[in-house]
Order: structure tokens, then sequence, then C-alpha cells
């Protein structure tokens, strides 16, 4: 079987197993019931296995034939992508490109950098979902995600946007009513805003001792209030509720006009939180995906919230 017939065979297979019957699959090929199940039937006689069983109701994969499956799906979806890639050279992309992000930062971020990447592809359509659940790229028919946290690894390519350092904040009202706080032991004595995840987990605060010791506090188990959204953790800092634990980029443009302050700066762990873009692994990525990916990754690079310096934080401690 030359190479010409094997794509031939391996194409008709792919049909009649995506539409349940040679005819139905003849029919998408333009060629007849026939010269599918003699295209199969060729295929099997060079690979020396039967792929599928076949009745005149039913067709049914072997297990040789599933196996065979999944792999003629990678090499078709390459086929695609390198004729894509082609395309890509001579037209602009276009096409819709689904994104999958949390509110506060896709609010913050990802939205304002959408209308230039709109305005220089006319053809490119953008749907993004502001969530904060966990979602799954592939299953939900997602192109890209961007996330926030610890990161696992996992089998989607993850292109790093910036680190998520938090510090711990509190209103200058609040401060001035209650004392700042000189060490992680009077935290005790104040009025704390705990973050609780959708898992139900509450997120830590962490300090290192002179001795280079950790010690860790967890606010839920005596908050005054306890949030889920990250931005609504900085408006309740904002008002005076108490101190909260919130990401430098939610921080920033409140510390430049005052209405927050830093609190124990040079004890409090920044942690390893990171941000992310995710997107399913392909030798060949779609045009419309791989422009909406370069314009996003430039424009979190320029964007300055994102990448302050530990050490310019230090003209905005209590």
């Amino acid at each position: 079987m030359d190479s010409s017939q094997r794509v031939r065979a391996i194409m008709s297979l792919v049909q009649a197993v995506d539409t349940g019957s040679f005819a139905a699959a003849g029919r998408m090929l333009g060629v007849t019931s026939a010269a599918v199940s003699k295209n199969v039937a060729g295929l099997e006689k060079a690979l020396g296995v039967r792929l599928m069983n076949r009745t005149t109701r039913t067709l049914k994969l072997t297990e040789e034939g599933e196996a065979f499956l999944r792999q003629a799906r990678v090499a078709l979806e390459a086929l695609d992508a390198a004729v894509d890639a082609i395309a890509a050279q001579r037209a602009v992309p276009g096409g819709r490109v689904r994104i999958s992000t949390s509110s506060a930062f896709g609010q913050d971020h990802v939205l304002p950098a959408l209308p230039a990447l709109l305005n220089r592809y006319p053809t490119l359509s953008v749907e993004v979902d502001f969530d904060d659940r966990i979602i799954d790229i592939v299953r939900d028919g997602y192109d890209i995600a961007v996330r926030g946290g610890t990161i696992p690894d996992s089998a989607l390519v993850t292109r790093p946007v910036c680190r998520l350092n938090a510090v711990l904040v509190a209103s200058p009202e609040y401060l001035a009513r209650h004392g700042v706080p000189q060490t992680p032991e009077a935290l005790q004595s104040h009025r704390l805003i705990a973050r609780k995840f959708l898992s139900g987990q509450a997120a830590s605060w962490s300090f290192k001792a002179e001795d280079g010791s950790i010690t860790t506090l967890d606010p839920a188990n005596r908050a005054m209030l306890t949030l889920s959204a990250p931005e609504s953790l900085v408006r309740a800092a904002c008002d005076g509720v108490g101190i909260a634990q919130v990401g430098v980029h939610l921080a920033w443009d409140h510390l430049l006009s005052g209405a927050l302050k830093l609190i124990l700066h040079d004890s409090h762990q920044p942690g390893t939180y990171e941000m992310v873009m995710q997107y399913p692994h392909r030798a060949l990525m779609a045009p419309r995906v791989q422009a909406t990916l370069k314009h996003l990754q430039e424009a979190f690079a320029a964007d300055a919230k994102l990448h302050v310096r530990m050490n310019a934080l230090d003209a905005y401690i209590a």
C-alpha cells in the first residue's frame, strides 16, 4: 500500500468510526460505501490485524483498532495544523478564540488587552469567561486559560506570565484606630480578613523569623471576615475592616493612592503563587490561537502592575 492509498484508507476508517457506517462515511468522503469498506480492508491487510468488527448494522473497533485510531487522529490533526500554518502566511488570523480566566485578573488585565488585539485582527472574535472555578480546558472547549495560584503539573503547555507576590495590607484609618502590628504574634489581637478558596481551603499567612525558620498563621481561625474573591479582600481592607493578604497587582493602585499600607513587610513571605497561560499541546497551533497568545503575552509583559519589584514596596510600609 503506497502513501496515498494509506491516507485514503485511514480517512475511511476515521469517518466510518465517526459516522457509524460505511455508507455515511462514503457520503462524507464522496465515494461509495463499497470503496470505504475496501479501503478499510486494505488497511487491515497491510497492518496484519483486524481493526474493526462489522455486522450489517454495527461497526465496533477491536482493541488494536482503538489504539490505531488514537494515533491516526494525532497524525490527521498534525496535517490539518500544517495546512493552517501555511495558510496563515497568506491570511490574517480569523475565527473565534475562547479564553477562560479568573474574574479579578480577567477584568483588570485580560480585558484591557483585547481592544488592540481585535483592532489588529478584524476577523478575529474572542469569547472570555470570567470564572474562578477549576475547568478542564480540553473538555470545556477553551483555547487558552489564564490562571493564577500554585500551578500543578499537567499535560498542558504552560507559559509564565508573572509571579503573584502576596503582601499584608490595611488602611491608614484602621491602623490609626488599632495600631500597627510589629510582629506576627501581634496579629492575634487584630481584626483579620481571610481568603477562602472555592475548594474550601483558606489561604495561610507565612512569616520568616530572624533565625530563618518559617511560621504559619491560619487567619480563618479568628477572621473578622472571610471572602472568596481576591478583589473583595482589597475592597474590605480599603474600607477599614481589617488586615488582609492580597496580591501586589491588586493592591498596587491603592498603595500608590495611599488607601492601603503594608504590614510586616520585612518578615511576611510573598508565597510561591504565579500567573500562567495554558493551552492544549499541539505540534502546530491554529493561527487564531497563536496570534492571541502572542498578543496577550506582550500585553502582560508591558503591564507594570504585574511586575512590581518587592524592594519597590518599601516606600509604602506603615
